[in-house]
């Protein structure tokens, strides 16, 4: 077998949500963590092409997203790895709808509850600096003072949208049903980021996402 290895932040959803999906799927491979405020390693990965993460690298293959709403990668694993399980013929249109939501609406808002406290953590100025430069220009000049500031109501509306998972999932396994397909693994990234170093924690109201996490990480097809 062609060696494998995921590249990516080990804070970032998208990472961790490839990471798990192939964990489930039982493909060996090598995680790999790249320094948030030093991209130059995904920039030589991938020829001056990307600089976001996750990055697959398979053999001499290199896989990384095409655009913001691609799922480039999760579909890479899908065919090499997944054999229609990750991507169900017959999920197709719902889980769709679903992976929008939960990698746009969702995400725009939970990374926002934990980039305040990252930030914090970077003790060294130079690594702190880039993390908020490239925050900044994406996001625009103060913005992780503007999210500290409101960090009540960022977690307020996070749990609001969370709820419709919390009760999905209080009825079955998995959101579609006995098994995960990969809008599970995204939102388990999402849920693994928002409680990433501790900074946040899922409530007692969202017992059934804390179950529903703890059986997706010992899955296995």
């Amino acid at each position: 077998m062609r060696p494998l290895s995921l590249y990516g932040f080990g804070h970032s959803p998208f990472y961790v949500a490839i990471a798990q999906a192939l964990q489930a799927l039982g493909v060996p491979f090598t995680l790999v963590e790249v320094p948030s405020w030093d991209r130059s390693p995904i920039a030589r990965l991938t020829q001056g092409q990307y600089y976001q993460v996750p990055v697959l690298v398979h053999g001499d293959e290199v896989v990384f997203e095409s655009g913001g709403d691609s799922q480039d990668v999760a579909e890479y694993v899908e065919a090499k790895f997944g054999g229609g399980k990750l991507f169900p013929a017959g999920a197709v249109g719902l889980h769709e709808i679903l992976l929008e939501f939960i990698e746009n609406r969702v995400e725009d808002l939970t990374f926002k509850l934990v980039d305040p406290f990252y930030v914090d953590s970077l003790t060294e100025v130079g690594e702190r600096a880039m993390v908020v430069r490239h925050k900044e220009r994406k996001f625009g000049r103060g913005c992780i003072e503007v999210w500290r500031r409101d960090l009540p109501q960022l977690r307020a509306e996070a749990d609001r949208l969370l709820h419709r998972f919390e009760v999905m999932l209080g009825r079955s396994p998995y959101l579609l049903g006995d098994q995960p397909v990969y809008a599970d693994f995204s939102l388990y990234g999402i849920v693994r980021a928002m409680t990433y170093g501790g900074y946040h924690q899922l409530s007692p109201s969202q017992a059934a996402l804390a179950e529903w996490a703890g059986r997706l990480e010992g899955y296995r097809y």
